[in-house]
């Protein structure tokens, strides 16, 4: 027999129903979906709108006695256009060649090195 299954998300209140086939076996009830057996819904339900796992089951029927749950359909897309404009990019700042930022970086502390050694020359050998 045919059941529509009421559920909520309570991570985003969203409100569904599933359609699930419930067949009585010997054992106990089957849970058909689609003609595929699956898990009853209150065990391992997942929420359409957020993913969300942590779902909760109203009782059978409980929907119908009240539509003011079932959340709203969501709202056809509206198409949006876009003008074509002209986007011309800030002008990027040159940046130079390599071998110059290569002669920087080994120049620099060569010239600190060498500055540094003509003071300690000049010190040592300035009079006291």
């Amino acid at each position: 027999m045919p059941r529509l299954w009421p559920l909520e998300c309570l991570c985003c209140w969203h409100v569904w129903e599933e359609a699930y086939t419930v067949r009585l076996a010997r054992h106990g009830e089957i849970w058909l979906m689609g003609g595929v057996v699956v898990q009853p819904p209150w065990s391992g339900a997942t929420c359409p709108s957020c993913g969300g796992i942590v779902v909760t089951s109203f009782p059978d029927g409980y929907l119908a006695r009240h539509p003011e749950l079932i959340s709203a359909a969501e709202p056809e897309p509206v198409p949006v256009v876009v003008a074509a404009i002209d986007v011309v990019p800030p002008p990027v700042a040159a940046r130079p060649p390599r071998h110059h930022r290569l002669l920087i970086m080994l120049g620099v502390p060569l010239v600190l090195a060498a500055a540094y050694e003509v003071y300690r020359a000049m010190a040592t050998t300035a009079p006291h």
